[in-house]
């Protein structure tokens, strides 16, 4: 074989050995291959070899914020539900607001999500629970991505940032991370707590009047949606979102209405990073205010779990697999932060207990 030809082959096969050993990295995560499952101690894995360890803390969505308040269900979305939640009453509420990633002492101004988890418990003794992202789609549809996305997004030494080549051959084996990364770097980034709207992501089964429906829910904010400026992220105080939204509940409520969005036939249902597009049956089910808000280490929602398995007789699960895979995970991190005991405040001040301004 001539010299030159050889040189050009020589790369070509290096780089697919580096593609092959990642695919079947990933398969063999999966369980695809040598009869091995995941379990929530392989994601804790991942986010800890990602984000570091922080004894005490969630393993993501570190860094959050105690909410309290009331759900107003309207009755409407009886039709879709039997779930006592959904029946006409006020149900009392119990949440977290949060930013994604697993250091609880990051910085707001980041292009990262916002999310709030809920806790909606009724008379009967159901409890409702929630983990929404202020983002309609998630950038991976399985755990073994999600794995993979943590180990190819950790920073590198020196620059903070992802190593380049490991990140080009990741986003060539997972083109919707790609798609989710376009989808972020375009869309607003909200500039408060109390003016996104969170979604579900997964679908759900719903069983009511109706019949069974397949639903994504979202809860669309009061406030009008304002944005951070994208460009200026790095000069936004580290606790902006979080004094921001201290501030403002001291001053009033904040409320959301949550609408239940209905599947056309064709939906995607068991892959969250797929949207519904088009015109859907949607139902303002009832408003959730949030009355007050206090910091986690005190509040009320340190030492629970929102796991959004946990659903009330009437909600069931779709055949989406991050749904399993997100309540392995959940419950692995809150054993072991529960063995490691509560990490101190994460917001307003640094490692040493030092007030950040």
């Amino acid at each position: 074989m001539p010299s030159d030809k050889r040189f050009i082959i020589a790369p070509i096969a290096l780089i697919s050995a580096i593609v092959l050993l990642l695919v079947v990295g990933f398969a063999w995560a999966a369980g695809w291959i040598g009869g091995r499952r995941i379990n929530g101690g392989d994601v804790i894995a991942a986010l800890d070899y990602n984000g570091g360890k922080h004894p005490g803390y969630r393993r993501a969505h570190a860094k959050g914020l105690c909410l309290r308040g009331t759900f107003d269900a309207n009755g409407a979305g009886a039709a879709l539900s039997s779930a006592q939640a959904l029946a006409r009453g006020r149900y009392p509420v119990i949440g977290r607001f949060s930013i994604a990633g697993g250091n609880p002492l990051a910085t707001d101004g980041r292009n990262v999500f916002h999310s709030m988890a809920l806790i909606l418990k009724t008379p009967d003794g159901q409890q409702w629970r929630m983990a929404m992202d202020h983002t309609p789609i998630f950038p991976v549809a399985d755990v073994a991505s999600f794995i993979a996305l943590q180990r190819a997004t950790r920073p590198a030494p020196g620059t903070g940032k992802p190593d380049p080549a490991v990140m080009k051959l990741f986003l060539a084996a997972h083109p919707e991370v790609k798609a989710f990364q376009d989808y972020m770097a375009k869309a607003v980034l909200p500039d408060s707590f109390a003016n996104a709207t969170y979604y579900s992501i997964n679908a759900f089964r719903f069983t009511g009047r109706d019949g069974t429906s397949l639903v994504r829910w979202q809860f669309v904010p009061e406030a009008p949606l304002a944005g951070l400026d994208k460009k200026a992220l790095d000069r936004l105080p580290r606790d902006w979102l979080f004094r921001e939204m201290e501030a403002r509940t001291a001053k009033r409520p904040s409320r959301w209405h949550l609408r239940l969005v209905v599947a056309n036939p064709g939906d995607v249902t068991d892959k969250a990073t797929v949207a519904w597009t088009g015109t859907h049956r949607t139902i303002d089910a009832g408003t959730l205010t949030v009355a007050a808000v206090e910091p986690e280490e005190a509040g009320a929602c340190r030492d629970l779990n929102f796991d959004p398995t946990i659903l009330p007789a009437g909600i069931g699960l779709s055949d989406d697999p991050l749904l399993p895979a997100r309540s392995k995970t959940y419950s692995s991190s809150f054993t072991r932060r529960a063995g490691e005991g509560p990490g101190p405040s994460a917001i307003g001040k640094d490692l040493h207990g030092e007030t950040v301004r």
